[in-house]
């Protein structure tokens, strides 16, 4: 009888945490759990032997991880098929046919490539499931648990891959506090979802500990009559004399199985930080119990509407159309003496500049923090301020936090960047963070402008950031920088700037190919001061590229012969794109915001022609 005809009839017990035994058997967190089924299989099996003593009528595959993208990171991706083929004939061991012991297929999420910008396409995610789910189907599971996702679209993909086998498909993803999992994806639409997509199961795993589980098995079961799965993890862990310590005892997890089974679970186990002491306690409390009949399942709508919208505000791009808009990038101090950036500041408005840019620890160096910097110039000042956000120096936690912070200080303006990675830098002992690349960024900064964070949880008001990408004209492919814009447009940008440009031809390439984008693009302007600095540019710093040209032309150049054929070069580019550019984006070099004051100047003696 397949694990679907038996829940009809019975509520089945679950296992408990693999890698937390595995932790505690003396498995250093540092090793790669998967790999065990080849290098320690006894090890393995002694687990799943001990699952099925304390009563498990379900046990899992040690193959949560053992996908490409995860095992290719550590130099395994040739093993994929072998390592779960592995993991399924040891747990074959512990669940012989005939046993009444089911085995099931444990898959989880894929792995990001950190600071990567490009995300696997849905067939493309489909066809690394697909290479983890047959092995498993074909070394003999019984059923699939797909389980701790906090991507509904790579969780639809696993499905997929999981279905071609024709095994039953259990769907589970990981809710947080409020019943919304990692992406913002809330119980609701998650169920209409996997109904569409044509899982088997339901479930909810890991997330929150027992208590908000049983509130999100709740939910499910006035939206589902099929079988729901409750795996939830043993609280939250506690780091103690060298080790992570979970409280939450098998007597109170085994009353929670109860009120989970109470609330319509069909299928309770244990995620992370359980034992077989909890999976004893919760099959002699369940023992006998029959599974509640359920309601007809509720109509969801796979989408749902923005909670807040992002109040309205004024904006340094309002005047785009009617007049050149200009923003000067000035670089935050590398130590605390900012009344130079103040000062250059005031004298850019006074000129007519109509925002100042901030980067944020350009090249991986360290600088003042730039929002902190900005608040204190928009007030000081009084002009708006851009500041750039990378995904190197902040996780995901950090980042929503800084921002809520950002909007709080009045800062309404963010340019979202990937950002250098710290290897660039001069701190050898730093490492990049990458939770988010440019693409991720400025769905969250839109997230946040409709008033959710990052997993869908309301903010009480949303933030009112105007949204800003980055655009590298400097490559041999254009073409597919703005088919990157397209999809930065997509995610919530609404202006662009560009990398210094210094032939006109390059951008008006740009504004070719970004033609139905339909939102402001600014051509960076960074005036060159020497030929050491202009060859410096050309050949050391990231998607800057100066023409064969334009260096001959600072040949022998330096101090202000250099500055003064910089300029001149920049004017020149400046005339060529004046009809075709709607505004400038400014980049003085080494903080020298005089030479922006002259471009502006420039710029707005062309408008009075």
């Amino acid at each position: 009888m397949n694990i679907i005809d038996r829940l009809k009839t019975e509520i089945l017990t679950g296992d408990g945490a693999v890698g937390t035994m595995l932790y505690a058997k003396g498995v250093s967190l540092d090793s790669n759990f998967e790999h065990l089924n080849l290098v320690r299989p006894d090890l393995v099996l002694e687990l799943a032997t001990e699952y099925v003593a304390a009563g498990a009528q379900v046990i899992e595959t040690n193959t949560f991880g053992a996908n490409r993208t995860k095992l290719a990171a550590i130099g395994l991706g040739h093993k994929v098929s072998e390592i779960n083929s592995a993991g399924a004939r040891i747990t074959r061991q512990a669940a012989p046919p005939g046993s009444g012991v089911l085995v099931a297929g444990s898959v989880g999420p894929l792995v990001p490539v950190k600071g990567d910008e490009r995300e696997l396409s849905g067939d493309e995610m489909t066809d690394v499931f697909r290479e983890q789910c047959l092995a498993l189907a074909e070394a003999g599971i019984d059923f699939f648990l797909l389980e701790t996702f906090a991507s509904l679209v790579q969780l639809s993909a696993a499905v997929r891959a999981a279905r071609e086998t024709g095994l039953p498909v259990c769907a589970s993803m990981a809710f947080l506090e409020g019943g919304r999992s990692g992406d913002g994806t809330s119980v609701e639409t998650f169920c209409a979802a996997m109904e569409q997509a044509g899982a088997d199961m339901l479930g909810a795993n890991c997330g929150a500990g027992p208590l908000e589980l049983v509130k999100v098995v709740r939910r499910m079961a006035g939206l589902t009559v099929k079988p729901i799965a409750a795996y939830a993890n043993s609280g939250f862990p506690e780091y103690h004399e060298g080790r992570y310590i979970y409280r939450t005892t098998p007597d109170y997890f085994a009353a929670m199985a109860r009120e989970m089974a109470d609330a319509g679970a069909n299928l309770i186990g244990g995620c992370c930080g359980t034992t077989p002491e909890h999976i004893s306690a919760i099959a002699r409390g369940l023992a006998g119990a029959r599974p509640l009949p359920r309601r007809p399942a509720t109509s969801v709508s796979i989408s749902e509407s923005a909670e807040q919208e992002a109040p309205g505000r004024t904006s340094f791009l309002d005047s785009w159309g009617k007049r050149k808009v200009i923003t000067v990038e000035l670089d935050p101090p590398k130590g605390l003496e900012c009344a130079r950036i103040i000062e250059g500041s005031r004298r850019l408005k006074e000129a007519g500049a109509d925002a100042i840019n901030l980067a944020e620890n350009p090249l991986a160096r360290p600088r003042m923090g730039n929002i902190a910097l900005g608040s204190l110039i928009q007030r000081e000042v009084g002009i708006e301020v851009i500041i750039h956000i990378t995904g190197r120096d902040r996780n995901l936690i950090g980042m929503q936090s800084d921002l809520m912070g950002a909007s709080l200080l009045g800062l309404r303006s963010v340019l979202a960047v990937t950002g250098d990675p710290a290897t660039m830098g001069d701190h050898a002992g730093a490492t990049s963070v990458f939770d988010l690349h440019s693409f991720t960024l400025i769905k969250l900064l839109n997230d946040l402008n409709r008033g959710v964070n990052a997993i869908g949880n309301p903010i009480d008001s949303g933030t009112g950031f105007t949204v800003g990408a980055a655009f590298n004209p400097n490559t041999r492919n254009t073409a597919l920088q703005a088919q990157r814009l397209h999809k930065k447009i997509a995610n919530g940008a609404v202006f662009a700037q560009c990398q210094p440009i210094y032939d006109p031809a390059v951008f008006f390439e740009t504004l070719d190919l970004t033609r139905d984008c339909n939102i402001p693009i600014l051509p960076g302007v960074m005036p060159l001061v020497s030929e050491r600095n202009a060859e410096y540019l050309h050949n050391e710093v990231p998607g800057i590229s100066v023409p064969e040209a334009v260096r001959n032309r600072m040949k022998g150049l330096e101090k202000e012969a250099g500055v003064r054929e910089g300029l001149k070069i920049a004017k020149e580019f400046i005339q060529a794109t004046f009809d075709a550019a709607g505004g400038y984006y400014l980049i003085p070099p080494f903080g020298k915001y005089e030479l922006a004051v002259e471009l502006i100047d420039y710029i707005q003696s062309l408008e009075r022609k």
